[in-house]
């Protein structure tokens, strides 16, 4: 599984971190960034994803 986030479209609302804490994390410049392979957290990564309200995570 590849996972991707389009930072350009991202707004920073944390969903994903929440969500998948193991997988994803807001960074210092207050965008969503992967930090991990989903490795084990495959359900999880696709919650978040759709669970973005943007849109901008990406899996495949």
């Amino acid at each position: 599984m590849k996972v991707v986030v389009d930072r350009d479209g991202c707004i920073g609302c944390g969903v994903c971190a929440e969500v998948c804490p193991q997988v994803f994390r807001i960074a210092d410049d207050g965008l969503s960034e992967v930090i991990a392979k989903p490795d084990g957290n495959e359900d999880a990564v696709r919650e978040a994803a759709e669970s973005c309200p943007v849109e901008v995570i990406h899996v495949d």
